[in-house]
């Protein structure tokens, strides 16, 4: 009996690892081989080529930080829905796995309009759950669009500024711009002994 077959899954997470850690072009199957330690021609049980496991890396990708989190969010009938647009942010943004993969993905997209139309529809996904849950509570149609922006701007973009905060720090500011997209009062701040 021979040793056990690595499975396809482990191919695509070793494929999005390196794409989050060094983009799509170190995403070769020779090198995937080493990192698991087999050799290569397991792969091609799995995959036609690169290109197909390419493509099943962003099929992965798609379904975790898009399908996963819409219907995670959209099946919650009781939350609230500004509960809900945090949660959604802190499952597709927060998180040391799907941050990383969304940041290298929408860097590809620059380069690969396949990667760059499978983005727009993820980020299109994106959007409509957002003007569906900022509905809720904002009756202004520009609002809402303008609210949803916002939002999905300061999730992906405060990743690359690199601004100090003078008396705050970030987690703060994210926090305030939060109060502000999700229309929630801003948190009282506790008063320190020189306040007093």
């Amino acid at each position: 009996m021979g040793a056990p077959r690595t499975p396809r899954e482990r191919w695509v997470e070793e494929g999005l690892q390196v794409l989050a850690d060094s983009g799509p072009d170190a995403v070769r199957v020779e090198a995937l081989a080493k990192r698991i330690g087999v050799t290569k021609g397991g792969f091609y049980g799995y995959f036609a080529d690169r290109d197909a496991l390419l493509a099943a890396m962003l099929d992965t990708w798609e379904r975790e930080a898009t399908d996963q989190v819409v219907d995670r969010v959209r099946h919650d009938e009781h939350g609230d829905p500004r509960a809900l647009i945090t949660l959604a942010g802190m499952l597709t943004f927060s998180g040391d796995r799907l941050r990383p993969i969304d940041l290298a993905v929408r860097d590809w997209a620059r380069r690969d309009e396949a990667v760059a139309a499978r983005l727009r529809r993820v980020d299109n996904r994106r959007m409509e759950l957002l003007r569906e849950m900022i509905g809720t509570f904002c009756p202004d149609p520009d609002e809402v669009e303008a609210r949803s922006l916002i939002a999905f701007c300061v999730a992906i973009g405060h990743h690359f500024l690199a601004a100090d905060h003078p008396g705050r720090t970030r987690a703060e500011v994210l926090a305030r711009a939060g109060d502000l997209i999700l229309d929630r009062p801003a948190e009282p701040k506790s008063r320190g002994p020189e306040d007093d």
